[in-house]
């Protein structure tokens, strides 16, 4: 009988395999919910007006005594809100708003 040209003596079969794992697409990390420095949760204005009002506050207290120290660092952070407002984008690092 023709075997093709093929030995028939017993060998020994070398197997390679590739095995190629994907990712699991994930879902983007949900937002931090805010935080007081203390560590302990707030809750952020939920619409436009809340937070218009709550601007209007920051105005009309700036020197309260908690807030009169600090108004260099509220200021920046007031200007740094401002620019990505105008600009449509967050700041580099901040994650995007849920919608986006």
């Amino acid at each position: 009988m023709d075997d093709g040209g093929r030995d028939r003596a017993p060998v020994r079969e070398v197997v390679q395999r590739t095995i190629v794992l994907q990712e699991a697409a994930q879902a983007p990390p949900a937002p931090r919910p805010a935080q007081r420095l203390s560590g302990q949760p707030y809750t952020l204005p939920e619409d436009v007006v809340v937070w218009v009002e709550a601007l209007a506050a920051l105005r009309r207290e700036v020197t309260h005594p908690r807030i009169y120290p600090f108004r260099e660092q509220v200021a920046r952070a007031c200007e740094r809100a401002a620019l990505a407002l105008r600009a449509g984008t967050p700041e580099p690092g901040q994650p995007e708003p849920a919608g986006s």
